[in-house]
């Protein structure tokens, strides 16, 4: 993708159970004083969605502005879907897929398996979630996370 007009990318590390970490940029609008609007959906980092604004740093070792904090969130939550079968018209992935954007959401994908849900602030989560389960789709809470909705229990 090109780089689209007044846009930056914005470096988020996803640490690992063994101690590493990957990293994801995500495109955002520059707000000024380190703060940027978040402009797509995560694929991999957590706790963080579309319009959420964020304290981010530039790290000149790693040449980009770094995520440090979420300043406020938009309202945004997301989910990820990993479908068994690709996503392409008429397949029942692409039909559950119309399913959620006819109940408000959005997505994308980063390939025609793995989609990242955008719910709005004006669809309840809840809605989504019991939509996801009773079509016995994969899915994992990104933000918030499973452990944010639900403390104490094992993930």
């Amino acid at each position: 993708m090109n780089k689209p007009p007044g846009m930056t990318k914005v470096l988020f590390r996803i640490p690992e159970d063994d101690g590493s970490a990957n990293t994801e940029t995500l495109w955002a609008t520059p707000l000024g004083e380190d703060r940027y609007q978040i402009e797509n959906s995560p694929f991999y980092a957590y706790a963080v969605s579309w319009k959420d604004i964020v304290y981010a740093p530039y790290n000149p070792d790693e040449k980009f502005p770094t995520f440090e904090r979420v300043i406020s969130k938009s309202g945004h939550k997301t989910i990820r879907i990993v479908f068994e079968t690709s996503a392409t018209e008429g397949s029942e992935s692409h039909k559950v897929l119309q399913q959620l954007v006819s109940l408000g959401c959005s997505y994308e994908g980063a390939n025609k398996r793995y989609i990242c849900i955008d719910i709005p602030p004006k669809v309840e989560l809840d809605q989504i979630r019991q939509f996801a389960i009773q079509h016995s789709l994969q899915f994992e809470h990104a933000d918030p996370t499973y452990s944010e909705l639900f403390p104490g229990e094992p993930g």
